[in-house]
C-alpha cells in the first residue's frame, strides 16, 4: 500500500513539474522565464534550459543578461556532450563580448570543442586543425594560466594525432611498394614532411625508420645505375636513426639493413 501511494506521488509531483514547464514555454514573462531558464541549468535538466533561455535571448539582446544567456547556452551544451553547438555559442560569445567576463573561458573552450569533435585519424582532420589552432591562440594570449597548461598538453596530442595520420600514410604508400611508380620515394617524402612539421611527435622513431626501410627497398628495386646512390642513401639513413636511436625499438632491423647494404657498396682502401 505504501509503496503504491509514493507511486502515486511520483507521478503526481511529475505531471505537475510537467504542467509547469508548459506554462512557461507559453508565458510572455521573460523575467520568469529567465529565472526558471537558471534554476534548471542548476538542477541540470538542460534541454529545458536550453529552450526557455533561447526563448528570451531576443529578448535581452544588447543588455547585460545578453552575455550570461550565452554563457549558460554554451555551457548547458557542453553538459549535453553537444560540441558542435556549444563551439557555435562559444564563438557567438567572443565576436558579441570581446572583452566580456567569460572571454579566457570561451577562447579556451572554443579549442576545447574542436578537440573533442576531432574523429578517428583516418577520416578528415579539419576539426583537428581548428583545435590546434585554437588552443595555440590561447596560449599565446594567457601563456601564465593553468588551463594554458592544459591547452598545450592537447595540442601536444594533436599533433601527435597528425604525425600518425602521416604516418599511415607514409605506410601505405610502402606497402604498395613498385605498383603503378616508386611509392618508395613517396613514403620517403611523406615520412619526412611529417618529421619537419611534428619534430617533437611521439612517432618520431617510427617515422625515422619507414624512412630506412623505404630507402633500402627503394635501392633494392632500382635499376643498376642508381643502386650504389640509393644503398649509400640507405646506409646514411641507418647512421641518422641510430645517433637519435642507439636502444630503439628497431635496431635489429636496422643493423641488418645497414649489413645487407654496406655489401654492395664498393669497399675503400
Amino acid at each position: 500500500m505504501r509503496k503504491h501511494l509514493i507511486h502515486i506521488l511520483i507521478v503526481l509531483l511529475a505531471l505537475t513539474s510537467c504542467s509547469e514547464y508548459q506554462n512557461l514555454l507559453k508565458s510572455t514573462d521573460p523575467e520568469l522565464k529567465y529565472d526558471k531558464a537558471v534554476e534548471y541549468f542548476s538542477m541540470k535538466k538542460y534541454d529545458k534550459a536550453i529552450t526557455l533561455f533561447n526563448d528570451v535571448a531576443a529578448y535581452y539582446r544588447n543588455t547585460d543578461r545578453s552575455e550570461l544567456i550565452i554563457n549558460y547556452l554554451a555551457k548547458a551544451h557542453i553538459e549535453k556532450k553537444d560540441y558542435f553547438s556549444a563551439s557555435e555559442y562559444y564563438n557567438t560569445y567572443v565576436k558579441a563580448f570581446p572583452r566580456g567576463r567569460f572571454i579566457q573561458e570561451a577562447k579556451y573552450m572554443i579549442a576545447y570543442c574542436y578537440y573533442k569533435d576531432s574523429p578517428d585519424v583516418r577520416l578528415d582532420q579539419t576539426n583537428t586543425h581548428l583545435a590546434i589552432n585554437g588552443f595555440q591562440d590561447f596560449i599565446n594570449l594567457y601563456p601564465d594560466t593553468e588551463k594554458a597548461k592544459d591547452a598545450s598538453k592537447l595540442l601536444d596530442e594533436m599533433n601527435n594525432k597528425l604525425a600518425e595520420k602521416e604516418l599511415i600514410n607514409a605506410d601505405l604508400y610502402y606497402n604498395l611498394g613498385i605498383y603503378m611508380g616508386n611509392n618508395f620515394l613517396s613514403a620517403v617524402i611523406t615520412a619526412e614532411n611529417a618529421l619537419k612539421r611534428y619534430p617533437s611527435t611521439k612517432h618520431r622513431e617510427d617515422l625515422m625508420m619507414l624512412i630506412l626501410r623505404s630507402k633500402y627497398q627503394q635501392a633494392l628495386y632500382s635499376e643498376e645505375s642508381l643502386k650504389t646512390e640509393r644503398y649509400q642513401s640507405a646506409v646514411d639513413e641507418y647512421y641518422t636513426y641510430m645517433n637519435e636511436f642507439p636502444q630503439g625499438k628497431y635496431v635489429k632491423e636496422a643493423e641488418q639493413i645497414f649489413k645487407d647494404s654496406s655489401k654492395i657498396l664498393p669497399t675503400t682502401d
